[in-house]
């Protein structure tokens, strides 16, 4: 679909090296996390939802394509240490598609910070507000977004091309 996300593009925008450790926060089955994966070939891919029957699809895929970096935890983000890992422990947290799904925005923001380390990246992918396609509840404006980071002090430092139905932005602790 022309306008479409472009993953592979807008992981090239992050500049990640080989090595990164990645955190997805509500990866559902892999869009994200399997190109991650192949990219990341001495780093480490955590792929996290709150629902069972995606991971189990994407743990089967990850072990279909031998990507040994990948694991997949069932976790809340949206709720206090919510993402089971710790404190400063990745470079990159992902939230792509998420947000308007979520009924604390500003929790998932908090946990992102916690297990981000110093220096480290958020990456925000979500619905544009005046997108025609896609989900039409919850969706929050780009806008909003940086003002919810703002507010926890972590500095917007760019936005990506994502597309007509989509924006990217991108934070640092």
């Amino acid at each position: 679909m022309e306008g479409f996300l472009k993953i592979e593009e807008i992981l090239e925008e992050v500049d990640l090296s080989a090595n990164t450790v990645v955190a997805d926060f509500g990866c559902g089955s892999g869009g994200w996390v399997i190109p991650l994966a192949k990219l990341l070939v001495d780093g480490r891919v955590f792929a996290i939802d709150v629902l069972e029957e995606p991971l189990s699809a994407l743990k089967s895929r990850a072990q279909t394509e031998n990507l040994l970096n990948l694991k997949t935890i069932r976790a809340d983000v949206e709720s206090k240490d919510g993402s089971g890992l710790g404190v400063s422990s990745v470079d990159m947290v992902l939230m792509t598609n998420l947000l308007f799904e979520c009924k604390y925005k500003n929790k998932v923001f908090e946990e992102a910070k916690k297990v981000l380390k110093s220096g480290g990246r958020i990456l925000v992918v979500d619905w544009r507000k005046d997108a025609v396609f896609g989900p039409q509840k919850g969706r929050i404006s780009a806008e909003q977004v940086k003002e919810t980071a703002k507010k926890l002090q972590l500095k917007f430092i760019k936005e990506i091309d994502a597309g007509k139905y989509h924006y990217a932005l991108v934070f640092k602790k």
